[in-house]
């Protein structure tokens, strides 16, 4: 597995990571054995880099993380998030940066986690009450702990990260980016590079849309995120269809699949992108690592631009109550 720049420290982890939201059942009932099973997988495959969150199946995801390390962490590079609260009775979500709440949050995902710190710490989603200056402050504060070794904050706009970097040393940007999320390309790609930040590209295969194996809506369970989404709605999801369908015919009429292809157009976008796809099979893992090795040409990426032009997708990447948190800057 190749590697890229996580962190401005100089740590390396491969180019392609592994996302752990799925293991707090996000798409579909999961359990701690079939979990441990893809993390597994993951060393095997080289891929080091496991992102995960504490509100991801409300702290699952970080323990089953923890229960696979055993304390030790030294083949991982760990990043874990906090700034999102929910309602566990009625799951009203809202948003916390305060420096005791994010202080308290981490110590509880170290906890899970079984670990002393992290290698990479994000506010999850911006408190727009308080200051992103602020917020660095209680950042910095942590890291000079050894808390965390460093900064990333997730879903901002390239206007918060300026101000960010202005008071530290901002390491990462999460933001969705794919071959049908392609906002990034309006500003934040430009933005990292030229401060020097890697951005790491959460579901880099459109939530499956640009897949191997294209979801069908009429199967997602009531907690998968996809019920509700705009884009997996008809008729929209009826419009977006023949798009990833010519898609997959492509990558199979090249010798790889669209899975592959997916993740080597996320890599061949620029060389501060870590994509980080999210899965708990292992079959589907090995699919994810192949991207790797998977050399795209310019004639290549033009011809995908052809069959999933800028814009291609129908409906919003996410719905009314799903926009709340991430920051618009285009």
């Amino acid at each position: 597995m190749k590697k890229r720049r996580l962190l401005k420290s100089g740590k390396m982890v491969s180019e392609i990571g592994f996302g752990c939201m799925s293991f707090g059942g996000f798409y579909g009932a999961t359990d701690e054995a079939e979990s441990h099973a893809a993390l597994g997988a993951a060393l095997d495959l080289g891929m080091d880099l496991l992102d995960t969150a504490n509100v991801y199946g409300m702290g699952i995801s970080e323990t089953v993380i923890g229960t696979f390390l055993k304390g030790d962490a030294s083949k991982f590079t760990i990043a874990t998030k906090a700034g999102i609260w929910r309602d566990k009775e009625h799951g009203n979500r809202g948003f916390n940066n305060k420096p005791d709440y994010l202080r308290a949050e981490l110590e509880g995902s170290l906890k899970r986690l079984g670990l002393d710190h992290v290698d990479l710490f994000y506010v999850h989603r911006r408190d727009r009450d308080i200051e992103i200056e602020d917020v660095m402050q209680t950042l910095l504060a942590l890291k000079a702990e050894g808390k965390i070794g460093g900064i990333g904050f997730s879903e901002i706009s390239p206007a918060s990260l300026r101000r960010a970097a202005a008071v530290g040393p901002v390491d990462v940007v999460q933001s969705e980016y794919s071959l049908w999320s392609r906002q990034p390309d309006l500003g934040m790609l430009q933005t990292c590079k030229e401060l020097d930040v890697a951005l790491v590209a959460y579901s880099p295969l459109a939530r499956g849309m640009v897949s191997s194996v294209t979801p069908d809506p009429t199967t997602f369970l009531d907690k998968d995120f996809r019920k509700n989404n705009p884009r997996f709605l008809e008729p929209n999801f009826g419009f977006n269809l023949p798009f990833a369908q010519a898609f997959k015919a492509y990558a199979e009429d090249n010798g790889t699949t669209a899975t592959a292809l997916a993740l080597a157009w996320c890599l061949a976008r620029a060389d501060h992108i870590i994509p980080i796809p999210g899965t708990r099979s292992p079959d589907h893992l090995a699919e994810c690592a192949s991207a790797t090795s998977l050399i795209l040409t310019p004639h290549m990426m033009a011809e995908i631009d052809s069959i999933l032009p800028v814009g291609w997708a129908h409906g919003d990447r996410y719905s009314q109550a799903q926009w709340n948190g991430p920051e618009g800057y285009c």
